[in-house]
C-alpha cells in the first residue's frame, strides 16, 4: 500500500519536497483526504483553509525553508483569513485582523496555515469539553478526551490530520494534551516565543508552543518561532540559534532527577510501573538518574489556580459586549455590560473569573493572591536548587491516561488536579517537553522533561535520545 504522505513528520516531509517537488500536491490531498475520513469522529477543526487557496499559497511558497507544508493554529492565536473564536460564543464572530509574530514568523519560513483548531474556551480547562463549538475526541479511543486546552491541535497531529500544530501553554495546556494523545508537545521557556497575537489568559504564565510528531520537528519548529519580538514586552532578546544543532549527541553524563513528589498516590500504579523503564532507559543512555525533591509541589495547584485566575478577571474585562465580541440586546449600559458577559462566558471561564475577582478584591488581595505570589517564589527556588546539582528532570506529564469524556466535568476539582505535574513549569517560568513514553490498556502516556531557563537545546537532545531509545 503507498505511503500516505499526511502521516508524515515535518523533516521527513521536507526532505520528501526538496527530492520531489511534484510530490506537493499529493501531500496536500493526503492531508485533506484524511480531515474528510476522520474529522467528523474527531472534531479537532473549527475552520478549515479552502484547499485551492491553500495550494496556491503552498506553491508560492515552496522555495522557503519549509516548502510550503502547511500547520494547524490553535484557535486563540491570531491568523489572517481566519477567525479566532478561542472555542467560545463571545467571539464565534470575530475575525482576526492581524497575524500574531508566531504565524507570520512560520509564513516567512514558508508555512502557510491548514486550519484553526478547537480547544477549551479561553483555554480554560484540561479536556477540550469547555469548548463553545464542540468535543473533541481522542484519536486513540473516541470515547476519551484528548486533554487540553490545546486539545485540537493535539488530536490533530496525532490523527495525522495535520503534519503538526501550534498550541498555547499556561498550566501545561500543551504537555497534557500532547501526552493523553502520543505525540509531542513542548512549553517553551516563559519569553522565549512572542506572546503577540496570542489572546491572554494569565499573562505571566501563558506560552505558545509547538505540537509535533516527533522531537526532531519541534526542534525544527523551534528555529522560526524562538525569535526576539518588539511587540512582546516579556520577550527574551535572545538571538537565533539552530535547535537541531547536536540534537544526536546524545546525553551520556548528564543527571537526570525523578522528583519523589511526582511519585505518590496520586500517580496511576501503571504509569509508576512505567516510569521504572524510563529510568532504565536514561540509564542506558549513560545518564545519571537520582531521586530529588521538588517540596514546595503540592501547593502548586492551588497557587495556579489563584494567580491564574486571577490574571484572567483582569484579561477578560475587556469582552464586554461591545468591543470584538457577541453583545446581548439591552436597553442600559450596566446591562448590555452583565447580560453580555452572563451570555458569553461559558460555565469554566466564569468559575475563574469569579474566583479571579474574589482573590484580586480589597481585603482578600493580600490574602490570596499575595500570597499565591510568595509560593510561587518558593516553586522556582525549588527548581532552581534541583538544578544546581542536575540537568534535567523527569517526570509524567498527567497522574493518569486519558479520561472518559463526561467523566470529570461534574467534578471541578478532579479536573484541576489532573494538572497536578504541569503546572510548576509555568509557574517557575521554565521550559519542558511532553514526549511519548508507552502506552496503558492501550492508551499513550507522556513523559515530560524540564530544564532550567533557555535549556531547551539540552531538553531536545534528551527527548530525541528517549524516543529513539525506549522500548515499552
Amino acid at each position: 500500500m503507498p505511503i500516505k504522505l499526511n502521516e508524515l513528520t515535518l523533516h521527513e516531509s521536507i526532505d520528501l519536497l526538496k527530492k520531489e517537488p511534484g510530490k506537493r500536491e499529493k501531500l496536500l490531498n493526503d492531508l485533506f483526504n484524511e480531515i474528510d475520513d476522520r474529522e467528523s469522529d474527531v472534531q479537532a477543526y473549527l475552520e478549515l483553509a479552502e484547499p485551492e487557496e491553500l495550494r496556491e499559497e503552498s506553491k508560492r511558497l515552496e522555495n522557503l525553508p519549509l516548502k510550503g507544508i502547511p500547520g494547524t493554529v490553535k484557535d486563540n492565536i491570531q491568523t489572517l483569513g481566519f477567525k479566532t473564536t478561542c472555542g467560545s460564543s463571545f467571539l464565534q464572530d470575530y475575525d482576526s485582523v492581524y497575524d500574531a509574530t508566531v504565524i507570520k514568523s512560520l509564513k516567512e519560513a514558508g508555512s502557510p496555515v491548514l486550519g484553526k483548531a478547537n480547544m477549551d474556551e479561553f483555554a480554560m480547562g484540561s479536556s477540550t469539553e469547555n469548548s463553545f463549538f464542540q468535543t473533541t475526541k481522542n484519536p486513540h479511543d473516541l470515547s476519551r478526551v484528548p486533554g487540553g486546552s490545546s486539545g485540537g491541535s493535539a488530536a490533530a497531529v496525532a490523527a495525522d490530520e495535520a503534519i503538526y500544530a501550534l498550541g498555547s501553554d499556561t498550566g501545561g495546556s500543551v504537555r497534557h494534551p500532547a501526552g493523553f494523545c502520543g505525540v509531542v508537545g513542548l512549553k517553551p521557556t516563559y519569553g522565549l516565543v512572542s506572546r503577540y497575537g496570542l489572546t491572554a489568559f494569565a499573562s505571566s504564565l501563558d506560552q505558545i508552543g509547538p505540537i509535533t510528531k516527533d522531537v526532531y520537528d519541534t526542534a525544527l519548529l523551534l528555529n522560526f518561532l524562538a525569535t526576539y519580538d518588539e511587540m512582546d514586552s516579556t520577550s527574551a532578546a535572545e538571538g537565533r540559534k539552530d535547535y537541531t544543532e547536536g540534537i544526536d549527541r546524545g546525553i551520556e553524563g548528564l543527571k537526570v532527577g525523578f522528583p519523589k513528589e511526582y511519585f505518590g498516590e496520586e500517580l496511576d500504579p501503571r504509569i509508576q510501573e512505567k516510569a521504572k523503564k524510563w529510568r532504565g532507559t536514561f540509564q542506558d543512555l549513560g545518564a545519571e538518574v537520582r531521586e530529588i525533591s521538588l517540596p514546595h509541589t503540592e501547593y502548586a495547584i492551588a497557587t495556579y489556580y489563584i494567580i491564574a485566575s486571577s490574571e484572567a478577571s483582569a484579561n477578560l474585562a475587556r469582552f464586554d459586549g461591545v468591543r470584538y465580541t457577541s453583545r446581548a440586546n439591552t436597553k442600559s449600559i450596566e446591562e448590555l455590560f452583565s447580560k453580555s458577559r452572563d451570555e458569553g462566558f461559558g460555565p469554566e471561564v466564569k468559575r475563574r473569573i469569579l474566583l479571579g475577582t474574589y482573590a484580586l478584591s480589597a481585603g482578600y488581595y493580600d490574602e490570596y493572591y499575595g500570597k499565591a505570589q510568595k509560593v510561587r517564589r518558593l516553586i522556582k527556588q525549588d527548581f532552581d536548587r534541583a538544578f544546581e546539582d542536575i540537568d534535567l528532570i523527569a517526570a509524567p506529564t498527567s497522574p493518569t491516561p486519558a479520561f472518559k469524556i463526561g467523566e470529570k466535568m461534574d467534578d471541578p476539582l478532579k479536573m484541576y488536579l489532573s494538572d497536578i505535574f504541569i503546572v510548576t513549569v509555568n509557574l517557575a517560568g521554565i521550559p519542558a517537553m511532553s514526549v511519548p513514553a508507552g502506552q496503558v490498556d492501550g492508551l499513550p502516556i507522556g513523559m515530560q522533561i524540564m530544564g532550567s531557563s533557555l535549556s531547551e537545546k539540552k531538553i531536545l537532545r534528551a527527548g530525541h535520545s528517549f524516543e529513539r531509545t525506549f522500548e515499552d
